[in-house]
Order: C-alpha cells, then sequence, then structure tokens
C-alpha cells in the first residue's frame, strides 16, 4: 500500500504569504499541507514542521516546492534527511529535481544544500555590510530600548505600593517581558532597593 504524500509550505514573516505554495503543493498530490510562518535559518521553534516530522510514517513522501523552505543550513538539512531516512520517508521538491528516493536527487539535494547555506551566509554578509555603513553615517540608530525611563518609573510606583508585587504581574500590565522586569530592578538601585 503506497505511502501518504504529506506537504509543508513555510514563509519567513507573518506578512508573507504562503498560499501559493500550498497550491502548489496540492497540485503535486499532497492531502495534508503544514503551514508555518517562521524563518528558516533554524529548525528550532518550527512547530508545524516538528508535527509534520511526527505525523510522517515509512513509506510516506514529504514534499516541499523548494528545499529551502525545508532548511537554510546545510547540517539542518543533512539532519532533516537523516531523519526522514530513518523513518523510511522520502523527500521531494516541485521545484527542483530532488527526490531522495533515487541516488540523483539525492546528490543534486546536497549541492543544493551546499548553495543556500552559502546564499544565506552571503545575505548576512551584506545586511551587516549595511549596518556598518549606516552607523558609519549616523543612520543606524539600531532597536529602541526596551527599559526606558518610563517603564522604570512604572514599576517603581508599583512596587512603592507592594514591594512583593509579582514579577509575572508587573510584565502583564506594562506590556513586557518577565525578564525586562527583572533586568529593569537589576538595572536601576532604586527599584532594587524597593524590593530589599
Amino acid at each position: 500500500m503506497p505511502g501518504e504524500v504529506v506537504g509543508y509550505a513555510r514563509v519567513s514573516t507573518v506578512d508573507q504569504d504562503h498560499s501559493t505554495q500550498v497550491d502548489r503543493l496540492k497540485q503535486a498530490g499532497c492531502v495534508r499541507v503544514y503551514e508555518e510562518k517562521r524563518s528558516g535559518n533554524s529548525v528550532e521553534g518550527r512547530s508545524q514542521l516538528q508535527a509534520c516530522l511526527d505525523y510522517v510514517r515509512e513509506g510516506d513522501t514529504l514534499v516541499v516546492t523548494r528545499i529551502d523552505r525545508l532548511a537554510r543550513s546545510l547540517r539542518d538539512l543533512q539532519n532533516l534527511v537523516h531523519l526522514l531516512k530513518g523513518k523510511g520517508v522520502a523527500l521531494r521538491a516541485t521545484e527542483q529535481p530532488i527526490d531522495t528516493s533515487t541516488a540523483a536527487g539525492k546528490a543534486f539535494l546536497d549541492m543544493l544544500g551546499v548553495f543556500a547555506e552559502f546564499e544565506l551566509n552571503l545575505r548576512q554578509e551584506r545586511q551587516l555590510e549595511g549596518i556598518a555603513k549606516a552607523k558609519a553615517e549616523g543612520k543606524y540608530k539600531g532597536r529602541q530600548p526596551v527599559i526606558t525611563q518610563k517603564l522604570v518609573d512604572a514599576i517603581q510606583a508599583k512596587l512603592r505600593v507592594d514591594p512583593q508585587y509579582s514579577r509575572t504581574k508587573l510584565a502583564e500590565e506594562l506590556g513586557v517581558g518577565r525578564a525586562t522586569v527583572y533586568r529593569a530592578i537589576a538595572q536601576h538601585p532604586e527599584l532594587s532597593e524597593l524590593t530589599a
């Protein structure tokens, strides 16, 4: 009995649309498609990819439109291919001649993985060069600080009322992460004194 054809579609940011990928995967015979809006720089934190990998079984085929939808680093790609092979699952790409059930498809996959990683490294180098140039011209401001005087004042006001005020509740009320509250208290002696 032939296995199931399962698709995985990914775009890097929430404002991008993966409907074209989904359509192509369905045209390729995918009965189930996992969709994700996450960066492909790492497999970490990609819940739909993990769900897809957990779902596929021996005899199944995992289909992507291009391998960079699956992984951007050669190591991640090789690890995924090894995992799929261990489960008896083939990998196929609709826009590239990749099919890990054939020797030629496997070789082509390895070459594309090298180029995908090279392209990512080049893009990161260009980005760093652009940031350095913008800094030199005084145009790059960087990330705005999370711990502002306004935030410190708000924490101080809450802690004056109750020095044992829950850090989690403080974070929720002020719209920041709990770690930010702890960092603000650690960095500002006037806040540390209130909690002593």
